[in-house]
């Protein structure tokens, strides 16, 4: 029973439309009627075509690419509920940009997460929804609540019915250290040992394979990332599994596919068999790859939703 009354709404701008329409579908509402578009300049204009006040407003917008166009798009939006009076605001951002930059590597870096957790605050939202934050610290940027749902519950569940569990020809891998904690999880989930690339990094979006930790001989790899960019890391630690480790075949999954620049002929190229993506970040327009198969998130983050309008526990989609 829902105590507060308050009737909901779901808005989207124009990063990710199809996820957005079917959230709302398996919330069974529709979608609200709202439009962004250009200035002639570039600025982005909302127009919202029926009334929020007092409603618990949800903008569905990831913040991919256009990065920032995105981003401003969520931002405006946010301002536009905050003035027509809506009751509460929260911003569902399935994939966060500006991510990456949470610290400072080198003198005089800035730590472009933080802003946009302020920018984010500052337009207006009461809480945000999210999904695999590149680094857990980033709710602690936001003044604000931040529930970071776990992409890889999607895909335990896919592989649980494609291999069951406790499968000995299978092992899990880590693309780097920094993900080893949730490789972890996914693997004792699914009962499997687990493996690590270990590799180091040059530069930006380039990295060096150095060696693998752990025996992956003769197996069935599964590669656990949240990301994947330009596709450089995850193909070239697939490489080394097999060439390296002797792995027998490879298969990976990410909750993000970003797909910039070279990603989709590398990954085209790669001796990865299958690439897992959420539906979080739409496929590049103009693009091919039969090596990618994706999972929808929708209901995922229709839960998620349902629970936050009546106002009742998610700590559950948390494990």
């Amino acid at each position: 029973m829902i105590s507060h009354g308050k009737e909901i709404k779901v808005f989207t701008g124009n990063s990710n439309r199809p996820l957005a329409e079917s959230i709302c579908r398996n919330l069974g509402i529709r979608l609200g009627d709202a439009e962004v578009t250009h200035f002639a300049d570039g600025e982005a204009s909302v127009s919202l075509y029926e009334p929020v006040r007092g409603s618990d407003v949800f903008i569905v917008q990831p913040t991919c690419k256009p990065v920032n166009d995105s981003l401003m798009e969520l931002l405006i939006m946010i301002d536009a509920c905050k003035r027509a009076s809506a009751g509460r605001i929260t911003a569902v951002i399935p994939y966060f940009g500006y991510a990456r930059q949470d610290r400072k590597a080198k003198a005089r870096d800035p730590i472009s997460a933080k802003l946009v957790a302020n920018l984010i605050t500052a337009a207006g939202a009461d809480r945000v929804l999210t999904m695999d934050l590149h680094a857990n610290q980033i709710q602690g940027f936001f003044d604000i609540p931040v529930d970071n749902l776990l992409g890889s519950a999607l895909f335990i569940d896919h592989f649980l019915n494609k291999i069951g569990k406790d499968n000995d020809d299978y092992i899990m891998a880590s693309p780097d250290v920094g993900s080893v904690a949730r490789v972890r999880t996914f693997a004792h989930n699914l009962g499997l040992n687990m493996a690590i690339v270990d590799k180091r990094r040059e530069k930006a979006n380039h990295s060096e394979v150095m060696n693998i930790i752990g025996d992956v001989s003769g197996k069935n790899v599964i590669l656990l990332d949240d990301m994947v960019d330009t596709a450089g890391s995850l193909c070239g630690a697939a490489k080394a599994l097999v060439e390296v480790g002797g792995a027998k075949e490879v298969y990976a999954c990410a909750s993000h596919g970003v797909l910039s620049g070279p990603a989709i002929d590398r990954i085209n190229e790669s001796c990865i068999k299958e690439l897992l993506l959420t539906d979080t970040i739409p496929f590049p327009e103009g693009k091919t790859c039969d090596k990618i198969t994706y999972i929808s998130s929708a209901a995922f983050f229709a839960e998620a939703i349902e629970r936050i309008y009546e106002e009742v526990s998610i700590s559950s989609l948390f494990r």
